[in-house]
């Protein structure tokens, strides 16, 4: 397998910087510039990204996350990482504690011998022994492939094109000729930044599921793994997932985020499904991953994610079983009742209806095919009139279920797009992003699991505050939260109230978003009205 794995990662690098030669070259040559200004500028990104990138880390985990290096870790574990260290040559890496009840781990650092792994105070609270040394080994599995390298190579493909795409048209010569090429080279560019953005995921995936093996190997406990997969999942940064500004956009995917145990991006808790008789009901691990199997929404949140789907992993997981001795700790089974393509679809066009209706209306408007006011009016109506339709699916505001974290786990008919409007007791164990103090979000646990709570007001500079100042105050606290249920690709209520101790706390985003929509339905109908004056 090794082989194996080197050969795809070496293929996957050597198209990736093709890529990025071609456009370098074509750059240099048309525009004029020595093509030696192109490499020498790849090197130096790749090196200074390289070398900062741990070092911010290393910050951000000391004054943001409250990381202790200092933490007296069980013997077991000492033991474990000891083991994995003189096996495989490599000193002994940093481990860091973040004092959260959410499960956390994931590693960074420049090679094997310069690695830092860093663990939540939540993966030693809902795994047992075994499970706990598959994560770590896991985390360790990224640190002896240089894992570190591997990804900030790869990463510095889209990096360049990004750069060459939105600059191509600020050479100095003015040229007409220059001026086609420059545009045809900006475009390649940033074709290719698109497909280099996905290869680079993919890549990253592809390595998860060689950390994977190297834990089964290391533990030669494959269930172990399989159940610490099912058990937990975190986000390093979630909220930052659908508040990107343009700047984020440069990067394809974090170091951070490329090696943990889970996407970061889109990873905000999985589950830990009921107990029998102190095991995980296989029935109810079966229902909760019925989403991932057979709704089309699960593949398509996989191709912009860093880490597969937890039941592939799974799958990789079982199929190793047989070499030491143990039978997969769980097979899916289950028939699938329909084949869910009409309910992605319908989701599909609500989802892009609007945007679709904005293109229309400015390219009428750009090819002048009437009065601009009328067009506008009428186009901006339209769009604004199916936001409404697409708000009432993401924001279902009647018949709120009372429920539980397994009976949500189990929907199928859930996304982004469609919610189940529900109401969840429990207690909240931590940060949604564990120990990040300017992570405004929470992670709830009831009787049957534990689930990410996105608490998210309009205002983003209110939420830093309320992060910081309040947060705390509802931690190890018996809480009772009403709001939406959706997956994306992995599950979370966005709150609508959070009550705790009598007092009802509200988040105004829904409220927002229907002002919103109000004003500009009457914006454009004006628009529409002064068309015919």
């Amino acid at each position: 397998m090794k082989k194996n794995f080197f050969g795809v990662s070496l293929i996957t690098l050597t198209c990736l910087y093709g890529m990025l030669s071609i456009v370098v070259i074509l750059f240099c040559y048309f525009l004029k510039v020595p093509i030696i200004y192109g490499i020498g500028i790849s090197i130096i990104i790749l090196i200074l990204q390289f070398i900062f990138s741990p070092l911010l880390t290393d910050l951000s985990m000391k004054f943001l996350y409250k990381v202790s290096y200092n933490y007296n870790f069980p013997d077991y574990v000492n033991n474990f990482i000891d083991e994995l260290c003189k096996k495989h040559n490599m000193k002994r890496p940093k481990i860091g504690f973040i004092d959260d009840g959410a499960p956390n781990a994931f590693t960074y650092g420049w090679t094997k011998n310069t690695s830092r792994v860093i663990i939540s105070r939540g993966v030693f609270e809902l795994l047992n022994e075994n499970e706990v040394l598959a994560v770590i080994s896991h985390e360790f599995g990224h640190a002896t492939h240089y894992d570190m390298l591997v990804m900030t190579v790869a990463q510095l493909v889209p990096l360049v094109l990004y750069a060459i795409a939105y600059s191509s048209d600020d050479n100095d010569n003015n040229s007409n000729n220059n001026d086609n090429n420059g545009g045809i080279i900006q475009l390649i560019a940033l074709i290719l930044y698109f497909i280099s953005q996905y290869i680079v995921l993919w890549l990253s995936r592809t390595r998860e599921y060689y950390a994977d093996s190297f834990a089964v190997e290391e533990t030669k406990n494959p269930n172990a793994l399989a159940e610490a997969l099912i058990k937990i999942g975190y986000g390093l940064n979630n909220s930052n997932s659908k508040k990107n500004n343009k700047n984020e956009k440069r990067h394809s995917v974090s170091n951070s985020n490329a090696l943990g145990i889970f996407d970061s991006k889109t990873s905000k808790t999985l589950i830990i499904s009921s107990y029998k008789n102190g095991e995980i009901s296989k029935d109810s691990i079966k229902n909760a991953m019925k989403w991932e199997c057979w709704n089309i929404w699960a593949k398509f949140y996989e191709l912009n994610s860093t880490h597969p789907l937890i039941s592939k992993r799974i799958n990789a997981i079982s199929k190793r079983c047989s070499e030491f001795n143990q039978e997969p700790y769980i097979e899916f089974d289950l028939k699938k009742p329909e084949s869910y393509i009409d309910d992605f679809a319908a989701e599909l066009f609500i989802k892009y209806l609007p945007f679709l209706i904005i293109i229309i209306t400015f390219m009428l408007i750009i090819l002048d095919f009437g009065d601009t006011k009328m067009i506008l009016g009428i186009g901006g109506i339209v769009a604004v009139l199916f936001s409404f339709l697409k708000l009432s699916f993401r924001n279902k505001n009647k018949n709120y279920i009372n429920t539980n974290v397994l009976n949500l786990l189990s929907e199928v008919k859930v996304s982004g797009v469609t919610c189940i409007p529900c109401i969840v007791k429990g207690k909240i164990i931590g940060r949604g992003n564990p120990g990040y103090i300017l992570n405004e979000d929470f992670v709830i646990q009831d009787d049957t699991g534990i689930m990410f709570l996105d608490y998210n007001q309009p205002i983003a500079f209110v939420n830093k505050l309320f992060a910081i100042f309040k947060s705390k105050e509802y931690f190890e606290k018996e809480v009772t939260i009403k709001g939406w249920y959706r997956r994306n690709p992995v599950p979370y209520i966005e709150i609508y109230t959070m009550e705790v101790d009598g007092v009802v706390k509200n988040c105004y985003t829904y409220l927002y978003s229907l002002i919103l929509r109000f004003i500009l339905l009457i914006i454009f109908i004006l628009i529409l009205i002064f068309s015919f004056i």
